[in-house]
């Protein structure tokens, strides 16, 4: 195992990045028959070395390999476990040619069954190209209840929701067992669909549905903390990222994290909470005063959805503001979310992407220097 991060992380980022056109063509000619998959593989490869060289050259503190190999950051998942169907739910976007369209999370068609783990094709470079630390992102398995059980479809597998999520803990527990033992240091649950219980029209809505947000909530934050337990008293670093949706620079939810904040924060068992606060969207930072003592939080007040350049004087000010809940010693910055969540990206140039984490990484170090 390589040694613990023994220097705080204060640039930080979220994982995905946009991937270069010629990687874009290649994934079109591989769905089109054009190139076969370890073509495709190599020209992964190159992205990927180029992606961690541009890191290092930015100056963050913690390496991604930019999710290259996903189609979107979730599709890991249904990429390495049989019982997913082609079918997803539908979701309404909010912004640049918002709608209703669908995700690219698979509902649930049969059994769950693991064909290998999630990771097998991602971990490998990362730990041969030698870049440290590194993290690598992990979908939450509670994302998939709410869009992966469809009545009708999942239930004639799974009798509800509860055994469902039993069988994709089961799946990430393992995923993250086999992280550590492969001397992975950094591990990142990716939650966007906490935003459904933050959000007041989602919580209606799950209301008029018959259902608790505030319970359907628990079970979720249950359910990802014993995917994480085998991580306890290892000395990884477990993060969670709560977004609200990020889609060719789109949205799904909205609203602060008052109505999660004292379960998100008493109750999930991480070590690093990354949350978007890009733009008024996402409420004030007085919900931080219940993150407990000894927590990190990365504040992602640099947007990856629009690629005007923030000013360094407003993320510092801002940054102030946060310290007045969290003690400065245990935050950090990065952006909100990924640059690319789905492959096509958000609506800025791989320069402008860049530029950003540039930013990110000098005012860290004017901050906490």
């Amino acid at each position: 195992m390589w040694a613990a991060m023994s220097t705080p992380l204060r640039a930080e980022q979220v994982g995905s990045l946009l991937r270069p056109p010629d990687l874009l063509a290649a994934r079109a000619a591989h769905a089109e028959g054009r190139i076969d998959l370890p073509a495709l593989r190599s020209r992964e490869d190159v992205a990927i070395r180029d992606a961690v060289q541009r890191q290092q050259d930015a100056g963050v503190d913690v390496y991604v390999d930019g999710e290259m190999r996903r189609a979107s950051w979730l599709t890991g998942m249904a990429d390495a476990v049989h019982g997913f169907e082609a079918d997803s739910i539908l979701l309404e976007w909010h912004g640049p040619g918002g709608g209703v369209e669908k995700t690219t999370a698979k509902i649930v068609g049969g059994r769950l069954r693991k064909k290998r783990v999630l990771t097998e094709y991602e971990l490998p470079l990362l730990k041969a190209i030698g870049a440290v630390p590194f993290k690598i992102t992990l979908p939450a398995p509670s994302n998939f209840v709410p869009t992966g059980f469809k009545p009708g479809v999942t239930d004639a597998h799974y009798k509800d929701r509860d055994e469902l999520l039993g069988d994709l803990v089961g799946i990430v527990r393992d995923e993250v067992r086999w992280l550590i033992g492969e001397g992975v240091t950094y591990i990142q649950l990716d939650a966007p669909f906490y935003s459904h219980y933050l959000d007041p029209q989602h919580r209606d809505a799950i209301r008029q549905a018959g259902g608790d947000p505030d319970a359907d909530f628990e079970t979720a934050v249950a359910g990802d903390n014993a995917a994480l337990a085998d991580a306890a008293g290892t000395g990884v670093t477990v993060a969670v990222h709560v977004r609200r949706g990020n889609s060719r620079s789109r949205w799904y939810t909205e609203g602060g994290y008052d109505a999660i904040a004292e379960k998100l924060f008493a109750r999930l068992d991480v070590d690093r909470f990354l949350l978007e606060y890009d733009t008024g969207r996402s409420g004030s930072f007085e919900p931080l005063r219940l993150v407990p003592r000894g927590k990190d939080v990365v504040l992602g007040l640099v947007t990856t959805k629009e690629p005007a350049l923030e000013h360094q004087d407003d993320l510092r000010r801002r940054i102030d503001e946060a310290a007045r809940y969290v003690p400065l010693e245990h935050l950090a910055l990065s952006p909100q979310c990924g640059f690319a969540s789905i492959a096509a990206g958000n609506l800025l140039t791989m320069d402008d992407q860049w530029r950003k984490l540039e930013l990110v990484s000098r005012t860290a170090r004017a901050v906490w220097s």
